[in-house]
């Protein structure tokens, strides 16, 4: 047959909640065998410090926390290539994960941790000043803010959390919402409303940011009237995405149970296991509430954990 290999244990995807998984389900003799996907170290590379990781008194580089994760995988003899898992077919056990569009892995079981993509604007200018005032993220950056300004783009409930969340720290915060209204819950609205730091920007698009060091501003444009349009720039030090995530499940699609979001679903509170007994997902790609490194790793061990008494019991 064709380019077939045989695994107990399948880890896709390779950030906090993929490397950890690795040492758990090395530790345990699975010999898994782990693909770091399209963006290996996960979404954290992106990350300039991280500094509410426990154990980094200092703060660490996200490329050097998950290289160190990644050491650890390898030191219990975790086996951790390159590479993309392109298809998959969940129908039956063994699970046959295609990787490269070529190679076939098959798998006793597999823990899927993929990840979530977050969704940007489009402009060149986001990835120009990645990690220099850009973030997707209020509770990883927000601290970097500190009494300066900020903006958050979107007008969803997610939108209104990061502002309020940037508004403990900022000295002003700008909501920089596309509709006259926003789409946030009635409590959520309340909050920023009622916040005198957060000031919100109905009608407005970002089109653009400047700066010599990092971020220093945005250009926007503000619908002034049906057809007018006021094109201004606003001095901020950070821009804040707050626009949604998309959890990388496309190959998976129409084969596990995904919640109303697209994140996979683990029907057992606290739990990895999905609708597929054998398959569970940790991190971000079924986590549409906390995404953050240290639950993204809890959630790593406790699919190592739960994929091990599952080849247990047979």
């Amino acid at each position: 047959m064709e380019n077939v290999e045989k695994t107990k244990c399948l880890i896709i995807g390779s950030g906090p909640a993929g490397y950890t998984a690795a040492i758990y389900a090395s530790r345990a003799n699975l010999n898994p065998v782990v693909y770091e996907g399209i963006q290996p170290g996960g979404q954290l590379t992106t990350t300039t410090v991280i500094d509410n990781f426990p154990g980094y008194p200092d703060g660490v580089d996200g490329i050097q926390m998950m290289e160190d994760f990644k050491k650890q995988a390898l030191r219990f003899g975790a086996d951790v290539r390159s590479g993309i898992a392109t298809e998959a077919d969940l129908s039956a056990r063994p699970f046959k994960i295609t990787i490269d569009g070529d190679k076939i892995i098959e798998a006793e079981t597999v823990i899927i941790a993929t990840g979530a993509t977050a969704k940007y604007l489009g402009l060149a200018d986001e990835q120009k000043y990645a990690g220099q005032g850009v973030s997707a993220c209020a509770t990883c950056d927000g601290f970097f803010y500190r009494n300066k300004t900020v903006a958050v783009v979107g007008g969803g409930d997610t939108a209104c959390e990061e502002a309020t969340y940037l508004a403990g720290l900022a000295k002003q915060v700008y909501m920089i919402v596309r509709k006259p209204y926003l789409r946030a819950s009635q409590i959520m609205q309340e909050r920023v409303s009622n916040n005198p730091k957060i000031s919100v920007l109905f009608e407005h698009n970002a089109v653009g940011l400047f700066g010599d060091n990092g971020v220093e501003g945005v250009h926007l444009v503000k619908r002034a009237g049906e057809t007018d349009e006021e094109k201004y720039d606003l001095p901020i030090d950070g821009f804040f995405l707050a626009i949604g995530h998309t959890p990388n499940t496309k190959i998976f699609k129409n084969q596990i149970t995904v919640n109303e979001n697209g994140y996979i679903a683990t029907p057992e509170k606290g739990s990895p296991k999905t609708n597929i007994p054998g398959v569970f997902a940790a991190g971000d790609v079924a986590d549409s509430d906390y995404r953050q490194a240290i639950t993204a790793a809890g959630s790593g061990c406790k699919a190592a954990m739960e994929a091990e008494k599952f080849l247990s019991l047979g």
